[in-house]
């Protein structure tokens, strides 16, 4: 029995994040059977085992195509890990309402179809707050957020497109955001993450950094029930990779920030077995299993 073939979808040549410390993660982890395609140029995908967008970095910027990918794959047959069902429910944000009204508390948001002056002062009035948070419902990598304080200009990037409009919730800065990842659906690790002094967002390219941490048990309850939540919502299985971001508000309420389930950064540094469980649980898909010890994949699971 073959050794199976991975497609790795991954960012286009000019994307301008460094991914290459995750692209040397994979690759110890999958060995030489792993390829990585720029998911724009994944035209023939069918000489794959498996393909995963776990790198599709920036696919918010160009959505008729990703989804036209997804449409293709799903047509195709091709095992997908996460499943094409999933990636699709999870591409726009407009999924945090159907959690919240499964019982998962998110982020307060309003959705303006047409970003404008009215809609922020709506918001702002509706949440009785005067500093608010507008981001895309379908984004990445905190790609056209923006923190906006009364008297701010709309900016023009997003000024008259669909937007969320959430309440800025300061203890982002003062605690941080909280990820959790679960392989297989088992908890692996957990981390904080905090951004750089006079911003709010985490993200490592706007000088964010992260720690390992034990998650509030109130955290941890809250992830479990996002996940199974979402099984419930969409009739999907066990996934092979999740992150859960959450927040604490200034309630004290742990609330759901994103459910990361397309192309999270999985911070598999923090991982106690460095990524083995991710490995195996990505494997799965394809019904293959992967010897840790040995860095390489075996379709039956056995060590070499």
């Amino acid at each position: 029995m073959n050794v199976p073939k991975i497609a790795i979808l991954a960012p286009v040549p000019e994307y301008e994040e460094d991914w290459s410390h995750i692209k040397a993660d994979y690759t110890r982890l999958l060995g030489d059977q792993a390829t990585f395609i720029d998911w724009t140029k994944a035209d023939d995908l069918s000489g794959f085992d498996l393909v995963t967008p776990l790198l599709a970095w920036g696919y918010p910027r160009d959505c008729p195509r990703w989804f036209a990918l997804l449409d293709r794959l799903e047509a195709d047959g091709i095992p997908v890990s996460n499943p094409v069902s999933i990636l699709r429910w999870n591409s726009d944000k407009s999924y945090l309402a159907e959690l919240d009204a499964a019982g998962i508390p998110s982020v307060p948001t309003l959705v303006s179809d047409a970003l404008d002056a009215d809609a922020l002062d709506h918001a702002r009035a509706h949440f009785a707050v005067d500093t608010l948070v507008v981001k895309p419902p379908i984004s990445g990598g905190a790609d056209g957020t923006f923190r906006l304080t009364l008297g701010d200009d709309i900016p023009d990037s997003v000024a008259g497109q669909r937007m969320m409009v959430q309440p800025y919730v300061p203890t982002i800065a003062e605690e941080g955001e909280y990820s959790l990842f679960y392989f297989g659906g088992n908890v692996s690790h957990a981390i904080i993450k905090r951004p750089a002094a006079g911003d709010f967002r985490v993200q490592e390219q706007y000088g964010g950094y992260e720690a390992a941490v034990t998650p509030p048990a109130a955290a941890a309850d809250l992830a479990q029930r996002a996940l199974a939540a979402t099984a419930s919502i969409t009739g999907a299985g066990t996934l092979a990779y999740a992150r859960v971001d959450i927040l604490r508000d200034g309630d004290g309420v742990f609330r759901l920030m994103e459910l990361e389930l397309i192309e999270p950064s999985l911070f598999l540094r923090f991982a106690p077995d460095n990524g083995a469980a991710f490995a195996e649980a990505l494997l799965a898909t394809a019904g293959t299993k992967r010897s840790p010890a040995s860095g390489g994949l075996m379709p039956d699971g056995n060590r070499r």
